[in-house]
Order: structure tokens, then C-alpha cells, then sequence
């Protein structure tokens, strides 16, 4: 470790909070349907939007109505783009002449891009036309990012609105962030991008001569319009199978750091906008607290251990003055490896600039134990919002408990319904995660998976898992996963993993939404100060822990054991 580093993970922090306010204004006026200083160039196309699609933006929808409209968007989605996938071969811009890609890595792909996981079980500029780049993967995340911010949106009314029976307008809050959000920021960031040395080209590839004379094939691609949205959208899927380590998608230092802050910014804005929308700030600002909390505690557990080494590799004089670089990118760095590692895992993004496998076990175990928390460590797009109100929804129930009172939070009394609609919802991904591992673990086609043996063979498994049903879509990158099994699977597991989640969610929307305003009284516990941010950050850990500390035991606790003692598997 050195003051660098630490000094990058401070500024990192700074910046991110800083960017709340602004960001959550903006999300506050899309939130509200209020007029933006882009409505007057973008407002035609909205209207003329909901006209072609026959949609009244002021027709209010019940959380059923929400539900069922963001379902069969999003299946809709899931079809269009299998069908494309499958396609490939005869459609245009396929500069490369790939085949069509198979049925069951079809399957996993279109789950994982409508799910904004973009788990990829393939190599991007090796399988994928520019067409599916641009017109499947580039419009899913979109979509997929907007989907998420919308169904914050819902949460949010169901606690800022009284005794009604709406939760918003699906279609209306799809078309206005992605028309006054996710857009003009995606073309601004992509201007930025290729300006700093980012493809965006037609062009299949380049060929080149290396210094030795030998001749060597460049991919190229339209790079920077996928880029963008996949890190200010927390999709994470990249154009090429390196990812962000990638110099055409990663160029510099400087690229490196935006990317990093771009996929915080919107979920760190979402925290300001909720306290906005329930009347008072100071709930979002504790909110990002506990975010933040979390984050730097997780931060500094991975630096310190990246930087500590391998003593394995330190007893053969490999990494002594350095720390542990393997599969790290000499230009990063360990400190920003580490820190983009914690901010994609805490994200649900999944761009990578390192290796995950790479790291130590328990530098590894801090992005993995970040998803299976549910990713509300600043989270995905919308979803880190939802899921960290989902604890904030327990931890009032066991601070009303405490003081000997019904529960409230943000004027809302929390009763029977919306404690178990929330355990069934936070219930998902232990169940999925957890089940999923297991029956890899105890499989022939599972356990033919995994590069490695031993704790991290068991690590590559529960990650993969882990990463399909948390949204998220990194991996340590050992896991052949390209396999019938493996693409069934892990589809299975993050179409769970998210529309299992939403519903009850968006049922505890309804349910708050049709609340009477309930006004704080001397024995309601406050949810704005140390205590409640202490509290929250408590009940997260602990039922992480309770949840998921046997299968960290048995691979990065175990894999820690087996390198301290200098043991090889």
C-alpha cells in the first residue's frame, strides 16, 4: 500500500458523493415528470412515442398493472434478442462472417443482457456481429438500465405517496429516463471516449505489423457507443473479451477513473432523489452513508490484501516489493485494480480491469461477498435503491421491536405484508446462489467446469453463481461456462435473480402507496443519524454472514489457510 493509492480511494469516495445531489436532481425531475432543459428538443419525440404507442403517460398503474407491463417488455426482449442471436449468420454487419450462435448460449445471453447481468460465456469480438453488438446488446442496455431506474421509481412513490392506488406509469418512466437520461449522458460519454482513444467503427478489423515483423489481426468494432452505457449503466458486458482490461476499451488513467464514477453516478443520485421525493433529504444522504460505509470498508480490505502479495510468490522473490500482480494491468496498478474491482462488484456492472481469479483469496472473497449482499453497496441502476430499502424495511421492523412500537419508516407504518413480501425478496438470492452452487458442486458437468482444483475450483463455481443471480455478470474467469449445463443454468439463475426480486418488491410498493402519512412521534426510532446508518449496515452484514459464511469457508477462507500455510492444489 502507499498514499497514492489510498489517496485515489479518498478522491474515488469524494467525488462520488459530491455527485449525488446533482445526479439525484436530475432523477428527481424524471421522477416527478417535471421539464428538463432537454425537453424542449427531446419532448417531441417523447410525445410522438407515446402516440405510436398508443400510451397515456398521466394513466396511473396499480403495482400489478406496473408488474405485468415490465414483465412482458422485458420477455419481449428476451425473445427479440434469442432471435437475433440465432440469426446472426444471415443478417447484415457481420463483417467477419460468424456463424449463428448456438441455442443454448443463445438462451444465456439474450437472459443476460434483458437482465442487465451481461454474463458472457464467450469471447465478443470472436462470436458477436457488430449488428447484435449494436442493435442486441447496445439496446439492451439501455433498456435494461431504464427498466431498473423505473422500478426505483415505483418504490419510491409507493413510500412518498398517500392512500393511493398508482405507482407510476411504466411506459412513461421507460421513455423519459432513457430519453432525458440514459441517452444525452451515453453520447456525451461516447464523444469523450473515443476522444481519448476508444474505437467506434464499422470496420471488422485492422491488420498490423508488430516490431518483429510478424503480421497481427486487430479487431475493431463500434466500441465506444457500447462502452458508454455499459459502465453509466451498470451493465458491465464488454466488446471484447479482455473487458475493461482492454486497451480499445480501458485506453488510459483517466479513462479508468471515469469509468469507475460513471458506474456510481446514478446510484448514488438515486439516494438523494429518494429523500427528495419522501420530503427529507437527510434520508437519502443516510442511505448513501451506509452505502459508503460499506464500500470503504470493502475497499480497504482488498487493497490491503492485494498489496500484502502472495507469500507463496514472495518466497520466490516474484512479487516482494509489489504485491500481488498477477493478472493485474501494470498500467493500473494494484490500487486501482482493487478499487475497480470493489466498485464493479458493489455495482451490478461486471466490467473487469483485472483478473478476479488473480487475487488473493481474500481479496477475492470482497467482490463476491459485495453481489451476494444483494449489490446495494451503491448497486446497479435503480436496483441498488430498491434492495437496500428492502433491508431498511427490516432493520425498521427490528428497531420497532426495540423501542416496544409499530414500525415506521419515512412516515410509513411497516406492518406483517411488507416484512414478509421483503424476507421473500432479499430470501431470493441465498436460495438461488446457494442451490445453484450445490448442484455444480455435486455434478459431472458441473465439477468439469472449473480450471482449478481444490478452494478456488469451489470459489470459480459459487462466483459464477453468484454473479448470474446478483445481476452482476464479472467472474474469476477460470469456469468453462460455455457448456449446455452451464448456459441453462446460470440462465435459469439470473432471470431469478431478477424478476423474482421485483415482484415482491413492487408488491410492497402497492401495499405502501395506499398508507396513511404517519407523522414521527417521540418513540419513533430515527432513520436519519449514526445510529440508524450503524443499525442498517449491522443487519446487512450480519444476515450476509449468517447466510453465506459456510460457502466462503470452504473457498476463500480455505483458499487463505491453504496460501498462509504455502500449500499448492
Amino acid at each position: 500500500m502507499n498514499v497514492q493509492g489510498w489517496l485515489l480511494i479518498l478522491l474515488f469516495t469524494a467525488l462520488v458523493a459530491a455527485l449525488a445531489r446533482p445526479m439525484g436532481a436530475w432523477l428527481f425531475a424524471l421522477y416527478a415528470g417535471r421539464r428538463t432543459p432537454l425537453h424542449p428538443v427531446l419532448g417531441p419525440l417523447e410525445r410522438l412515442l407515446y402516440t405510436a404507442g398508443g400510451i397515456d403517460p398521466a394513466r396511473e398503474q396499480s403495482w400489478r398493472g406496473y408488474a405485468v407491463a415490465m414483465l412482458m417488455f422485458n420477455l419481449a426482449g428476451i425473445l427479440l434478442l434469442y432471435a437475433l442471436l440465432r440469426l446472426q449468420d444471415v443478417l447484415p454487419l457481420n463483417p467477419q462472417g460468424f456463424d449463428a450462435v448456438p441455442g443454448h448460449l443463445a438462451f444465456a445471453t439474450a437472459i443476460s443482457f434483458v437482465t442487465n447481468t451481461n454474463w458472457q460465456s464467450y469471447g465478443g469480438e470472436t462470436t458477436m456481429s457488430h449488428l447484435v453488438q449494436m442493435l442486441g446488446f447496445t439496446v439492451q442496455n439501455f433498456l435494461s438500465a431504464a427498466t431498473g431506474i423505473a422500478l426505483a421509481f415505483a418504490l419510491v412513490r409507493g413510500f412518498a405517496r398517500r392512500e393511493a392506488t398508482g405507482i407510476g406509469n411504466y411506459w412513461a418512466d421507460l421513455t423519459r429516463i432513457t430519453l432525458y437520461l440514459l441517452l444525452p449522458a451515453s453520447l456525451a460519454y461516447a464523444i469523450f471516449l473515443m476522444a481519448s482513444g476508444v474505437p467506434q467503427t464499422l470496420a471488422g478489423s485492422v491488420t498490423a505489423t508488430t516490431v518483429e515483423g510478424a503480421s497481427q489481426t486487430i479487431a475493431l468494432g463500434p466500441v465506444a457507443s457500447q462502452l458508454a452505457i455499459k459502465m453509466f449503466g451498470t451493465n458491465g458486458g464488454g466488446f471484447f473479451n479482455a473487458n475493461s482490461a482492454h486497451p480499445f476499451e480501458n485506453p488510459t488513467d483517466l479513462v479508468n477513473f471515469v469509468q469507475m464514477l460513471s458506474i456510481f453516478a446514478t446510484g448514488a443520485g438515486l439516494t438523494w432523489m429518494f429523500g427528495k421525493a419522501v420530503g427529507n433529504t437527510r434520508q437519502g444522504w443516510a442511505i448513501l452513508a451506509a452505502m459508503l460505509v460499506l464500500f470503504i470498508a470493502g475497499t480497504t480490505v482488498t487493497y490491503r490484501a492485494e498489496a500484502a502479495g502472495n507469500p507463496i510468490h514472495q518466497a520466490l522473490g516474484v512479487d516482494a516489493a509489489d504485491g500481488n500482480m498477477e493478472g493485474k494491468e501494470t498500467r493500473f496498478g494494484i490500487a486501482a485494480s482493487a478499487l475497480f474491482a470493489v466498485v464493479t462488484t458493489a455495482a451490478s456492472c461486471g466490467a473487469v480491469n483485472a483478473m478476479h481469479g488473480s487475487f488473493t483469496p481474500i481479496g477475492g472473497m470482497i467482490p463476491l461477498l459485495n453481489m451476494q449482499l444483494g449489490e446495494i453497496i451503491i448497486g446497479g441502476v435503480g436496483a441498488g435503491l430498491y434492495g437496500i430499502l428492502l433491508f431498511a424495511i427490516l432493520a425498521v421492523f427490528v428497531a420497532g421491536l426495540m423501542v416496544g412500537r409499530s414500525p415506521e419508516y419515512v412516515g410509513k407504518k411497516i406492518e406483517a405484508r411488507e416484512v414478509k413480501l421483503a424476507v421473500l425478496a432479499i430470501t431470493i438470492l441465498p436460495l438461488m446462489i446457494l442451490g445453484c452452487t450445490a448442484i455444480a458442486s455435486v455434478t459431472g458437468a458441473g465439477l468439469a467446469g472449473p480450471l482449478a482444483k481444490g478452494p478456488h475450483g469451489f470459489s470459480e463455481i459459487l462466483y459464477a453463481f453468484t454473479s448470474a443471480v446478483a445481476n452482476n455478470g464479472s467472474a474469476f474467469a477460470g469456469l468453462t461456462a460455455n457448456t449446455r449445463f452451464y448456459d441453462a443454468l446460470l440462465g435459469v439463475a439470473m432471470f431469478a435473480g431478477r424478476f423474482f426480486v421485483i415482484l415482491p418488491m413492487l408488491a410492497i410498493a402497492g401495499s405502501l402507496a395506499a398508507k396513511r402519512f404517519t407523522p414521527p412521534s417521540a418513540g419513533s426510532f430515527p432513520t436519519t443519524g449514526p445510529l440508524w446508518v450503524a443499525m442498517l449496515v449491522g443487519l446487512i452484514l450480519i444476515l450476509g454472514g449468517l447466510t453465506f459464511l459456510p460457502a466462503l469457508a470452504l473457498g476463500p477462507g480455505a483458499g487463505q489457510a491453504a496460501m498462509i500455510s504455502g500449500q499448492l492444489y
